[in-house]
């Protein structure tokens, strides 16, 4: 027997925290070898065999597979490598549980149905070159192929403004976001909604024929509405005809023609259109995603100025 050979498996059991089980298996498949026996013929067990058997515990704790440790302990593979590549698993292995908690959290909050939680799993699943053809059919359909409208400056810069960029390790609001997101880019109902706001306002820029292109008339009627909603003003009361007035008289300038009945029915046209919740929730999710501040809520302003409008004509 080896003189060093001192320990015996329930000596390693209690030095290592092993059962005397688990250090009987580690040696029968020749991770950690007994350096003798004793005269009555049990493993005895020397100082480097503890100490590979506490490098062995410590590798199965951080989840390594008995192949890679006994490629570690034989020196066959490097300690640096091995950890590098456990921890390359480890990394991919988070993300699909993240992206599985962002489905089951998203299948809480929406009471889906089975079909839409295979939806959004697919969704949630997709690659990032998956994820950049999914958004570049959706702005394919909404603003034409790259570079139809670049001669309107006013559209030179929203498929850069509309496109998710889901990091690489993203957090799982971002994860939920971009599900979601996903999932009205594919909506026919939203792309139609957006296709049309587009072409509404490309044909604006066409009749006003300025450059460099003023604001838009959305936006100012935003403001103007979201003043009043403010101060409490009824869309249906007389209070809410100036604001109306100011809206399409700056409508009617930046047009080149007079106010009147067909451009209030045009002016009502795009805020009907412009106010569609699914445009600013597609907003929402796109700044979440993309890391940027949340923007401020349209919809009640652009609300109020579609009942203002609807009641002056009626």
């Amino acid at each position: 027997m080896n003189g060093d050979a001192r320990y015996s498996i329930g000596d390693l059991a209690r030095r290592t925290g092993l059962t005397v089980k688990t250090i009987r298996f580690y040696s029968d498949r020749g991770i950690v070898t007994p350096a003798g026996r004793s005269p009555a013929g049990y493993r005895r067990y020397d100082g480097p065999a503890l100490a590979r058997l506490e490098l062995v515990r410590t590798l199965r704790d951080l989840g390594l597979d008995l192949a890679t440790i006994r490629r570690v302990v034989d020196r066959e593979l490097s300690l640096p490598e091995a950890a590098a590549a456990h921890a390359a698993a480890l990394e991919a292995q988070i993300r699909t549980l993240r992206v599985r908690r962002a489905v089951l959290t998203a299948v809480a909050r929406r009471g889906s149905t089975p079909e839409e939680t295979e939806l959004m799993h697919e969704l949630a699943g997709l690659s990032a070159r998956e994820r950049g053809r999914l958004i570049d059919d959706f702005l394919d359909a909404v603003l034409g192929a790259p570079g139809a409208h670049a001669e309107d400056p006013a559209l030179a810069g929203p498929r850069r403004t509309l496109t998710p960029a889901l990091p690489d390790d993203p957090h799982p609001d971002q994860l939920q976001a971009w599900v979601e997101l996903a999932e009205l880019s594919r909506d026919p109902g939203f792309r139609a909604v957006m296709r049309r706001a587009v072409e509404e306002h490309v044909a604006d820029r066409a009749r006003a024929g300025t450059s460099p292109p003023r604001r838009d008339v959305v936006a100012s009627a935003g403001e103007r509405a979201g003043i009043a909603v403010a101060a409490g003003v009824d869309p249906a009361s007389d209070r809410a005809r100036p604001v109306v007035a100011a809206v399409a008289a700056e409508y009617a300038g930046l047009l080149g023609v007079e106010d009147g009945t067909e451009l209030r029915r045009r002016l009502l046209t795009r805020l009907r259109t412009a106010s569609d919740p699914r445009r600013e929730r597609y907003t929402r999710l796109l700044a979440v995603i993309n890391g940027w501040p949340v923007p401020a809520s349209r919809g009640p302003a652009l609300d109020w100025a579609v009942r203002a409008l609807e009641a002056g004509r009626a």
